[in-house]
């Protein structure tokens, strides 16, 4: 299957019993059984649910990966990859992290004897350098939160290759719709699927995705353990999302590049971070390793102040001021007092999220009433 007919029919059959075309929302915590031990492939919803099910064998589907599992959130879905590890293994990740993530790896996981190593993966042959014994995990993101650094994933994985190191990429701001990790040698992709695979702020969920068999049963014998499963109504809710993905994410990036067109035109603003602009210094990667360019949008102003980024903050209108990316709607956001503010001043000013900086969600409206949203702010 193309991937639009994936989104649609990927891993997806008819119920059985009743021939509904939609899956139906199994809300049971337990199943019957004939016999001691001797049922239908369902016992109890932790260890398994239909509906949750289909959305994990959609999320396989759409990843081109062996195992789908889905989570209560994409935090749940990163506690579970970390769980894969043991004292004193050590993890190289990319230093633009989600400020979430920053937080579970440095105030959570440190204190279980794991080590957190924070790189720039702009050159990715320098990170042979830092790999020892014990690296057994590199987290990636690409594009990153807020600053849309780009990670050549075949890159990473080729110094990976024969040294017992997963790779797992954070596949969020892409989306498989744009990007597909494990086609290029990726072990595991994250998301959260409460941004572009929900894609309609309505529901708070993660995913994984395992490129093998035996990994993703490790990975379902944690979520099983650990229990941060995703309820059967929230599971329909993201794989009725993912039906329309492809549709969403073409108007998305459609829209952010005519966004950041304008706003890289517009006398106010000094920098416009957005892979399909010429500009950014990872274009030619952004090309060859995405389907096109999505709809996040960071910039700063020329100003340099944190006061004018807060007042066209506050100024807009069709954007929605708020957390979160990847709904239908259009939102904006401060990283520095909002979704970064967990990661400590200095060093948010070490790797460029400053306090004029603006990330935008560019959503599915049309581009001039977003783009006349946008003038007015400025004004």
């Amino acid at each position: 299957m193309n991937f639009n007919t994936k989104v649609i029919h990927g891993g997806q059959h008819h119920e059985s019993a009743t021939g509904s075309v939609n899956v139906p929302v199994f809300l049971t915590s337990t199943f019957a059984q004939k016999s001691p031990g001797v049922h239908s492939g369902y016992e109890y919803s932790r260890a398994a649910n239909p509906t949750r099910q289909a959305l994990e064998d959609s999320l396989a589907s759409i990843e081109n990966g062996a195992r789908g599992l889905a989570f209560g959130s994409g935090l749940a879905a990163i506690d579970c990859v970390l769980k894969l590890l043991n004292p004193g293994d050590e993890v190289i990740a990319v230093d633009d992290l989600y400020g979430g993530t920053y937080r579970m790896f440095t105030r959570l996981f440190e204190k279980y004897q794991l080590k957190f190593t924070f790189v720039n993966f702009d050159d990715a042959s320098k990170i042979a350098d830092i790999i020892t014994d014990n690296t057994k995990l590199i987290w990636i993101e690409t594009p990153t939160n807020p600053l849309m650094k780009l990670v050549d994933i075949k890159a990473v994985v080729e110094i990976a290759k024969g040294k017992d190191i997963l790779v797992a990429v954070d596949n969020t701001f892409a989306t498989p719709y744009l990007q597909r990790p494990i086609d290029m040698g990726a072990d595991i992709v994250m998301h959260s699927a409460t941004k572009y695979l929900g894609g309609h702020s309505d529901v708070i969920a993660g995913a994984l995705i395992a490129k093998d068999v035996e990994l993703g049963e490790k990975l379902h014998f944690i979520q099983f353990a650990s229990g941060g499963i995703l309820g059967p109504h929230d599971s329909y809710l993201v794989l009725r999302g993912i039906k329309t993905l492809a549709l969403r994410v073409q108007r998305h990036s459609e829209n952010g590049m005519a966004v950041a067109k304008y706003l890289e035109s517009h006398p106010a603003v000094a920098q416009v971070i957005y892979p399909g602009l010429e500009s950014h210094p990872q274009y030619e990667l952004a090309k060859a390793q995405m389907k096109d360019f999505g709809g996040m949008v960071s910039f700063t102003f020329k100003s340099g102040k944190k006061e004018d980024a807060i007042k066209f903050l506050e100024k807009v209108r069709v954007f929605t001021l708020a957390e979160s990316l990847g709904g239908v709607e259009s939102l904006a956001n401060h990283p520095a007092l909002m979704t970064h503010a967990s990661i400590p001043a200095e060093k948010r000013a070490e790797l460029g999220i400053t306090d004029d900086l603006v990330r935008l969600s560019v959503g599915i409206e049309d581009a001039e009433d977003l783009i006349a949203d946008l003038e007015k702010a400025f004004s």
